[in-house]
């Protein structure tokens, strides 16, 4: 049995993105210069050489319709209620490893599936950004960002709601680049310098 969701209306939407102005954000995370690789991503992409290279002539933001708007939030859901969350070392005895998830797989895995049902679905792999972040406990963790003309929206593993990057409570460290998908981008989260500038 397919799994859908209730999409509501965009107002929802167009809440978050207001949400972020109001905080003075701007609704696409700011870059800020090249980066290291992530060895778990470097290491897959030795096997899967072909989603690691350009992603071709980079058209902008993904223009966010209803319809590819339920299409995500599905994907999110889906793939959510689908993999059961493991880490690496209880799947392979390994302490890192990307793969395609089959029923269990850790965030990465989650993030690998739903960037590739998302290409499928026809958005293009220069807005499915895999995106390394770091938890308010400190720890890392990885989440898909898709790049919109509204903002930067987070699919988690932790939460089927999609939130817009800045609604999160994450600190957002570093991302694919638009224009390869084997190359890597520093972000820069100002929240926190807004944050340390009010004490």
């Amino acid at each position: 049995m397919k799994k859908t969701i209730r999409t509501g209306t965009f107002a929802f939407l167009f809440s978050l993105a207001a949400a972020g102005a109001a905080m003075a954000l701007p609704a696409n995370i700011p870059l800020a210069g090249g980066t290291n690789q992530p060895i778990g991503h470097y290491e897959f992409c030795k096997q899967y050489s072909d989603e690691c290279g350009s992603t071709g002539k980079d058209k902008g933001p993904l223009a966010l319709t209803q319809e590819n708007w339920k299409t995500i939030l599905n994907v999110n859901y889906t793939i959510n209620t689908d993999v059961q969350p493991l880490t690496d070392m209880e799947i392979y005895g390994v302490e890192e490893r990307w793969a395609y998830p089959d029923a269990v797989g850790d965030c990465e895995d989650y993030v690998l599936l739903k960037r590739k049902r998302l290409i499928e679905a026809g958005i293009s792999p220069s807005n499915l950004l895999i995106t390394v972040v770091l938890q308010p406990n400190g720890e890392g963790h990885a989440v898909l960002t898709v790049r919109t003309d509204r903002g930067d929206f987070v699919l988690d593993n932790m939460r089927n709601k999609v939130l817009l990057w800045s609604q999160t409570e994450y600190r957002f460290l570093k991302r694919q680049s638009s224009a390869n998908a084997g190359k890597w981008v520093k972000l820069q989260d100002g929240r926190a310098d807004a944050v340390g500038s009010v004490k």
